[in-house]
Order: C-alpha cells, then sequence, then structure tokens
C-alpha cells in the first residue's frame, strides 16, 4: 500500500483503520517517519526563523550562540529530531495502551501490537493538527488536548471495527 493511500484512509476510514493492523511494522514505522520528518522541518524552521527572540531572553543565551556559531544549527536540528521522534512513539504507545483498554471494554480481539499500528496511523491527523497549531500562538495551550482527543476518537471509531471476542 503507498503513503498516500495510507495517508487518505487515515483521515476518514476507521475502517480501514482497523485493517491497518495487519500491515507490517517496518511500513507503520517508515510513514511515522515521514510525519516525523515533517515535524522535525516545521520545527527546525521555526527555530532558524524565530532564534533570535530565543537569544534576546538571556545574555548567558547570547553568548553561547556567538561561540558556537554555525554549529548550533546541526546541533538543534538533531536535538528536535531526537525529541520529536521520542514524544510520537510515546504518544503512539501511550494511545496503543489507552485502545487496548478500549477492546477489553468492547470485547474485541486485539493485542497491543495491532493496537499500536492503528494508534500510529491513527495519528496522522493529531500530528498535522499538532504542527499547524504551532503557528496559531492562541491555540498552542489547548493543542495537546485537542489534537490527543481527535487520536482518542480514531482510535475508538478503529476499535468498533476490531473481531468480536468468541463466546
Amino acid at each position: 500500500m503507498k503513503f498516500q493511500q495510507l495517508f487518505t484512509a487515515s483521515l476518514h476510514e476507521p475502517k480501514k483503520l482497523a485493517a491497518f493492523r495487519l500491515l507490517s511494522i517496518g511500513k507503520v514505522i517508515q510513514y511515522i517517519f515521514i510525519f516525523i520528518f515533517l515535524y522535525t522541518a516545521v520545527s527546525f524552521l521555526q527555530f532558524v526563523l524565530g532564534d533570535h527572540s530565543i537569544f534576546q531572553s538571556s545574555p548567558e543565551l547570547a553568548k553561547i550562540g556567538e561561540t558556537i556559531g554555525l554549529l548550533i544549527y546541526p546541533i538543534a536540528f538533531v536535538l528536535q529530531l531526537v525529541i520529536i521522534t521520542s514524544y510520537l512513539f510515546i504518544r503512539i504507545s501511550i494511545f496503543a495502551i489507552i485502545g487496548v483498554l478500549l477492546l477489553k471494554l468492547l470485547h474485541r480481539r486485539g493485542e497491543f501490537r495491532f493496537m499500536w499500528r492503528t494508534a500510529a496511523i491513527a495519528a496522522t491527523l493529531p500530528i498535522l493538527l499538532t504542527m499547524a497549531f504551532e503557528f496559531l500562538p492562541m491555540m498552542q495551550r489547548y493543542s495537546i488536548w485537542i489534537a490527543s482527543l481527535i487520536h482518542l476518537l480514531y482510535v475508538w471509531r478503529a476499535a468498533t471495527y476490531y473481531p468480536k471476542q468468541p463466546r
């Protein structure tokens, strides 16, 4: 399955979200890393365009910035990549755990590994919203709550399409 098919199905087809549990883990991780690099690029662009305000807030930071020079940009990129990767994998894992609990409540069959794949693909819209909220200062405060609620709704909708437990 192509990434554009995964992308469009992840936005508006909860039945396919449940079916994505059968995708290989490599394909799912490749899909997530596309968003990790996109999120890192957006974050790095914000850093590059707005780094003057960071350094003006503290004279110590300005001195360190002058000492390091242009080396600060690759360091910032790598740090942002590591932080965003950790954040997204932890977030997906938390929603996968919630999804497993939902499967138990809905009397559906499923394991953590299947729900992790579903939660990873279901993270598409929440990740895009989180990136968009970075440019809206008034929404940054609520972005994590809105994105989490949407992610939870996607996981719940997908969980309803998992197979029922046998009696």
